[in-house]
């Protein structure tokens, strides 16, 4: 028996559903039941009748899992798998900026620990935070955005709205250049180029497409297009290259790699399902707050 047989197996016997972000190594990919974004896995999680759920991810995304499925338990094969930009910003530092801003409505990118969401009035994700600002935002005074810069200069970009940013932001987006796109049009002259808001403005307005991992997914299978040069995290082009075999996609540098994203391999998932490790646990009174904020997004996008 292989090791994908081992987990296929152990998972069956756990009542387990293996979650893979669109970043993940391929073999993660390939042995999930679910592929995609952060938020999108955890409510497809959320719907299933598993007892127990693998996120193959890095830290909030687990504990935004275990805010929406509290009853479920929730596993991440890699514990020190975690997000440099959530860690940018804590609970504390949150209520300071709060405390000088009295009046404003805070507005959290899901990349967030959960102490943090529990500090904040709405949740967005890349996909729908101009729609946030748009519309459930739009008769607030003044609006808090954490912890992503860049995405919430786009956003003003979108909405002409002007936020209070915090100066986070993703390394690994912000080692995207605009070098690297001019780079790799002079390659492939022909191909369009789709570029996640979480990097620079510079980049963003190199864009043929500017969208979250789904928008890409979505985008790529309807564009005309033969060729795309992807300016995100380069493990999605495993996806979309499988879901797309007649086109061609060109990362857009070799530095498009998050090292979080990569901590977790298939002998770290049977590792996890053999061991029940390692268990996220999220307090209680953390994640009803976390979770009304999350809510309150879901509320206003269905």
């Amino acid at each position: 028996m292989n090791i994908s047989e081992k987990i296929l197996q152990l998972k069956k016997e756990r009542k387990a559903v293996i979650l893979a972000h669109n970043y993940q190594i391929p073999q993660v990919q390939d042995i999930a039941d679910y592929v995609g974004d952060s938020l999108g896995l955890s409510i497809e999680a959320a719907r299933t009748d598993a007892e127990v759920i693998v996120f193959c991810g890095v830290h909030f995304m687990a504990e935004t899992a275990k805010i929406l499925s509290p009853q479920k338990t929730v596993l991440i094969p890699d514990l020190h798998a975690g997000c440099p930009m959530a860690d940018m910003i804590t609970a504390p530092q949150l209520r300071e900026l709060k405390s000088q801003h009295p009046g404003a409505k805070v507005l959290c990118y899901v990349n967030t620990s959960a102490e943090v969401k529990a500090e904040c009035d709405l949740c967005c994700t890349s996909a729908n935070a101009v729609k946030m600002v748009r519309e459930a935002l739009k008769d607030s005074p003044e609006i808090i955005f954490v912890p992503d810069q860049y995405l919430a200069a786009y956003v003003e970009s979108q909405t002409g709205r002007t936020m209070i940013k915090w100066k986070g932001y993703c390394p690994t987006h912000a080692k995207i250049l605009p070098q690297h796109i001019e780079e790799q049009k002079a390659l492939h002259p022909e191909a369009v180029v789709i570029v996640h808001p979480e990097c620079t403005p510079e980049v963003i307005r190199m864009a043929d497409k500017v969208a979250s991992t789904e928008g890409m997914t979505r985008f790529v299978k309807e564009t005309k297009a033969r060729e795309i040069i992807v300016a995100t995290e380069r493990g999605i082009i495993h996806r979309i290259q499988k879901e797309n075999p007649d086109k061609v996609f060109w990362p857009v540098s070799k530095l498009a790699i998050c090292p979080n994203m990569k901590m977790i391999n298939l002998e770290k998932v049977l590792w996890s399902l053999e061991d029940m490790q390692y268990v996220i646990d999220v307090p209680e009174a953390v994640a009803v707050k976390a979770k009304a904020c999350i809510q309150r997004m879901l509320d206003f996008s269905s």
